[in-house]
């Protein structure tokens, strides 16, 4: 499919792209400013080309941001890894049953949980400010608890609805694997990727990815992604902590509109 637009609406999407990168890099909820973006520029096109090409753009990002962390946080690549490919059979199967599904019927209970995390966030100052002492090993409970909340819980999510998939990560890795809030958001980025490849592999088939809009905010939202996680890295978990509460907001009010004022 291709579409024709001017230039200034490109450019306005590349800034959002830029933006979204950034905020994606640092906790997460980058489609929030991204996906809204695309189907505003370009009312006429159908909301799974909008999807597709959002994902398309999403994962550069995303993989810029995995890169930088971890070649500078402590970032355990393997486990990252057996997460990932759980939440990549786990995005397949919720994509599986999305058509099943009513998505009025779910946003309800994703705003219900978001607001019950944003309230632990704030009463517990110290969540995410600190990892575990490297002699206390995380246990392989723990990790196979991650393998299936983190992994096959949220990438099904992903699969099926979708919005603020890596924040939910970022918070799922703090909580059970004990991780600060960097290490968590470095390690939900190799997890993203993942998801983020089956769901475009998806949309290519589908021919749904408009590539001649995709590839220039794809360049934006790499930079901003490098510079989102490089920002994280050099403020610390209290910077992340502090956007994250703001994401998670922002979730609940846009889940809100979709679901009351749409």
């Amino acid at each position: 499919m291709t579409t024709d637009i001017s230039l200034t609406t490109l450019l306005v999407l590349c800034l959002a792209a830029a933006a979204a990168g950034w905020v994606d890099a640092v906790v997460g909820g980058g489609g929030l400013l991204q996906l809204p973006a695309l189907m505003v520029a370009l009312p006429h096109v159908p909301v799974p080309h909008a999807i597709g090409t959002n994902k398309a753009v999403a994962i550069c990002g995303t993989a810029a941001a995995a890169v930088t962390y971890t070649r500078r946080a402590p970032v355990n690549g393997r486990t990252a890894l057996r997460i990932g490919l759980a939440a990549l059979g786990g995005s397949f199967a919720g994509a599986f049953f999305a058509s099943a599904i009513s998505s009025a019927v779910l946003r309800p209970l994703i705003m219900a949980i978001l607001v019950a995390v944003l309230a632990f966030v704030l009463l517990r100052p110290s969540f995410g400010t600190g990892a575990l002492p490297s002699a206390e090993p995380v246990s392989r409970r723990r990790v196979l608890a991650a393998i299936v909340v983190a992994g096959l819980g949220i990438g099904f999510y992903d699969g099926l609805m979708g919005p603020g998939t890596g924040t939910f990560l970022v918070l799922a890795l703090a909580a059970i694997l004990h991780m600060d809030l960097v290490t968590a958001s470095g390690t939900s980025k190799i997890v993203n990727v993942c998801t983020n490849v089956g769901a475009l592999v998806t949309f290519s088939f589908q021919h749904a990815v408009i590539w001649q809009i995709a590839a220039p905010m794809a360049l934006f939202n790499l930079t901003g992604g490098a510079l989102g996680a490089r920002m994280a890295l050099k403020r610390g978990s209290g910077f992340v902590r502090g956007v994250l509460v703001v994401v998670v907001l922002s979730l609940v009010c846009k889940l809100g509109y979709d679901q009351w004022g749409g």
